[in-house]
């Protein structure tokens, strides 16, 4: 199954530093058919405005992957880390048995980025935090591991969860497989272009909900970067 989640009939929150959409419920947003999709429980579509941000405040046990569209994010934690990780990069924060985190735009322009959270396998993991630069040359035409569960994943930044966060790019008229599994399901979301899947077009900033899909086959209608979460039901 394939089905086309719309960008402009996401959930939406207009904060005025901060214009969300919402993949799935969250916050004042709620709908109880889009809880969560597997271990996928949340997938913000963030623009933050330049000098602003999430002050500090908590979390546990969830594993929370920001994927960079546009612009950069400046992370600081109560673990004593701090980064900046700029667009077309990934940063990862394990909350585990619990964690302080505060993230700001101190750039000149909107930052526009990928919120993703995916419930861990079990509680009580020690917290930590990464980031890793992700040349979008090593994933021209092929999906690679961004954050992964699986220990054979390489140089992908480590979740604990039985899921994986991959990117893609692709040139107009390119096409790219990626073995799914009819027993796992895949939430995808077009960072920027358009592709063709079964058939279907998936817009720039469109969400796509995959189940019952051995091989996912993905043509690109023009140049296209796509973020796709592959996990356990």
């Amino acid at each position: 199954m394939i089905e086309i989640r719309p960008f402009e009939k996401l959930g939406h929150a207009d904060h005025g530093w901060l214009d969300a959409r919402h993949h799935f419920s969250f916050a004042d947003y709620h709908d109880p058919d889009r809880m969560h999709w597997g271990a996928l429980r949340v997938w913000n579509d963030d623009a933050i405005a330049p000098g602003t941000g999430f002050g500090a405040h908590p979390h546990r046990d969830m594993e929370i992957i920001t994927y960079i569209r546009e612009g950069a994010i400046t992370h600081q934690d109560s673990l004593g880390n701090t980064g900046r990780t700029e667009a077309g990069d990934v940063q990862v924060m394990s909350a585990g048995t619990g964690i302080r985190h505060a993230e700001h735009n101190l750039e000149d322009s909107t930052t526009r980025l990928f919120q993703i959270w995916i419930m861990p396998n079990r509680g009580g993991h020690a917290p930590s935090w990464g980031s890793r630069m992700f040349p979008k040359g090593e994933r021209a035409g092929r999906f690679v591991a961004l954050a992964s569960g699986r220990k054979d994943d390489g140089d992908a930044l480590p979740i604990h969860a039985d899921a994986r966060v991959l990117g893609a790019t692709l040139n107009k008229g390119q096409s790219t497989d990626y073995a799914l599994g009819a027993d796992r399901l895949g939430y995808l979301v077009m960072a920027r272009g358009r592709v063709e899947i079964d058939g279907q077009t998936v817009n720039e900033r469109d969400g796509v909900a995959i189940s019952d899909v051995d091989v996912l086959k993905i043509t690109a209608l023009e140049d296209s970067e796509i973020v796709l979460v592959d996990t356990a039901p």
